[in-house]
């Protein structure tokens, strides 16, 4: 039986770009490789689609993030497939373990059903509307699952609604990995920390800051069914003010505590919630959704990523191991459940 070719596709023109070459790196070590192929495939920061050799390694050294080099062997994306030096890559799943702008935001996954080629995760319209929070966050609302108040706005000159108090948090709309996040304490520092957002992106979220737990959930379909992680809580160093990048991929003090310590019935009530949001937004094959559990006893959804950190000491990947799936066997089953996938738009 021949081997499925699994294009592994990283980098990116995002401001995730070196996240994303991490978490292929992990996938590239991990897959198994007596069922599929990889095809390393990195993206560059301005944008050319790169043919790597197997064996490239992208490593975080010194804490010095990797990235895709911008000289090689380029790629063509045609409507018959994708194609270097004049022939066909013959890609049956791509895997595209791209974060943020260009890959997690329903961009490379049109340009996949355009051209017919079946992918890991979610579609077009799924993956649009989990990247933009102000979008995101009113179809959660209007499934019934809470969220925190917060405000739109797109330009450092605006008038913040008096229903908001601080401390709240300011972050890119359309922006994954806490980049441009910031925790604002004052109205002094409101200004400023709104302008560095829009650095990111044009397009900005001021919203209430949520005191309690940090709390998160896998959600995983694979053979015909919708499964959940137990929940975990992210327990960080005292000297962060909140779970933001160096955090989460520069500093191993990051704990992932699972289960996590909850009252009774809580932890049954956010994996609820967690495929709840699943399904509001129409996600296929896997999210790790974010919520906090409040001082005052309210479960509160964050945000869903529709491809999360995918290291092996990701917290999806380690979610889903607590359900007796291991990293390797979870690559394996997202393959595959995007392989069987129909490649008609309206599925």
């Amino acid at each position: 039986m021949s081997k499925l070719r699994v294009g592994i596709i990283c980098g990116g023109k995002s401001s995730e770009h070196e996240i994303s070459c991490v978490s292929a790196n992990g996938i590239l070590s991990a897959i198994d490789r007596n069922k599929f192929e990889p095809v390393l495939i990195g993206i560059t920061k301005s944008g050319k689609w790169l043919l790597l050799p197997a064996d490239t390694s992208f490593i975080i050294q010194n804490g010095a993030l990797p990235v895709v080099p911008e000289s090689g062997v380029e790629i063509s994306v045609t409507s018959q497939g994708l194609f270097s030096g004049g022939k066909n890559l013959a890609i049956d799943v791509a895997f595209p373990i791209l974060h943020g702008p260009y890959g997690e935001d329903g961009t490379i996954q049109g340009l996949f059903e355009m051209i017919g080629q079946r992918y890991v995760g979610s579609g077009v319209l799924a993956c649009a509307v989990s990247m933009d929070k102000s979008y995101a966050k009113p179809i959660f609302a209007s499934a019934g699952l809470n969220v925190a108040a917060g405000t739109v706005v797109t330009s450092s000159k605006f008038e913040l609604p008096s229903s908001l108090k601080y401390p709240l948090f300011v972050k890119p709309a359309r922006s994954g990995s806490s980049r441009g996040t910031t925790k604002v304490k004052a109205a002094t520092e409101l200004t400023a920390a709104v302008e560095h957002a829009l650095t990111f992106d044009t397009k900005v979220i001021i919203e209430q800051a949520i005191i309690g737990k940090e709390i998160e959930c896998a959600v995983l379909q694979a053979d015909g069914k919708l499964s959940t992680s137990p929940v975990g809580e992210i327990v960080i160093s005292d000297k962060y003010e909140f779970y933001d990048f160096q955090a989460k991929y520069l500093d191993n003090s990051m704990q992932l505590v699972s289960p996590a310590d909850l009252p009774a019935g809580i932890e049954e009530k956010i994996q609820k919630a967690a495929l709840l949001a699943f399904s509001a937004v129409g996600c296929e094959g896997l999210a790790r959704i974010d919520f906090f559990y409040s001082s005052d006893n309210q479960i509160v959804i964050n945000e869903i990523n529709t491809m999360p950190g995918f290291t092996p000491t990701s917290v999806y990947p380690k979610l889903i191991e607590k359900t007796g799936i291991s990293y390797q066997q979870l690559i394996t089953k997202l393959i595959e459940t995007a392989q069987k996938r129909s490649i008609n738009v309206t599925r």
